[in-house]
């Protein structure tokens, strides 16, 4: 188990539970208690956690961890769930993409679709426009020479590697989208679409608003909650994109509700 890996363990541990144990850490993940303690002495210095004397209790920052300590949580269903969602764009749309892992995967699967590939190697150009306010995503499909890349602008935000605030809404003002594919902290069939902090929020509803139509990404330990801000309501998601862990009740809530749901 990598460094970053048992760091991803120990913060879910966290947001789970609100404190732990080092013996109980060690356990958990497999490892000695001495590199539990080292681990969470780095963790602490990043303001992750709040050290105590036989453990460390869980800081605000724990429940909505840096993107970077997001990769390993249900990394196989969001990999299918970004090329089930790939499948859905075709060549030519413009589409717009929020940050997340689960929308990351949606760009990579985009990246090698093989009809984009095609029209490279024969010459073609721009098959694709990808309208973003993540700058990873922009890193990642910038060299793709298919892609038309654009970024909306604005302040970045260290934990999501989102563009937020008034220049990415004056960007996205002006802009019209075939389809936005949101990645969600959180969907609920009361609250509809909701994100942790408020600044993504706002973005992501423009993104939202800008488009034909809206298909949510997310994998089933997304569904049924609710978080701080909210993007968007249930009406104005066409499709939603999870795993096949999604418990039926709320996939029927949200089929009700008048969203096509696919299960991988």
């Amino acid at each position: 188990m990598s460094r970053y890996e048992r760091w991803n363990g120990l913060l879910e541990l966290l947001a789970e539970q609100g404190k732990l144990e080092v013996e109980e850490a060690a356990a958990a993940l497999g490892v000695s208690a001495a590199t539990i303690r080292r681990d969470l002495d780095q963790l602490a210095r990043q303001q992750m956690v709040t050290r105590t004397r036989g453990g460390a209790v869980a800081h605000n920052v724990s429940y909505d961890l840096p993107l970077r300590y997001k990769t390993a949580r249900n990394a196989d269903a969001k990999q299918r769930i970004g090329t089930a969602v790939a499948a859905l764009i075709s060549p030519g749309e413009v589409v717009g993409l929020n940050g997340g892992t689960t929308t990351t995967e949606v760009a990579r699967a985009l990246a090698v679709r093989p009809e984009l590939a095609e029209r490279a190697e024969a010459g073609a150009v721009q098959c694709l426009t990808v309208v973003t306010n993540a700058l990873n995503i922009a890193n990642e499909l910038t060299v793709r020479p298919a892609v038309k890349i654009v970024v909306t602008g604005g302040v970045a935000r260290p934990q999501s590697y989102e563009l937020i605030g008034p220049l990415a809404a004056a960007v996205l003002g002006e802009l019209t989208l075939d389809v936005t594919v949101l990645g969600v902290d959180a969907l609920d069939a009361g609250a509809g679409a909701t994100a942790h902090h408020e600044g993504e929020a706002s973005v992501n509803r423009l993104l939202a608003e800008r488009a034909r139509r809206v298909v949510v990404a997310a994998d089933s330990s997304k569904l049924g909650r609710r978080a701080f801000a909210r993007i968007c309501g249930l009406e104005r998601i066409s499709t939603l994109v999870t795993d096949e862990a999604a418990d039926p009740a709320q996939v029927a809530g949200f089929e009700q509700a008048g969203v096509t749901v696919l299960t991988v």
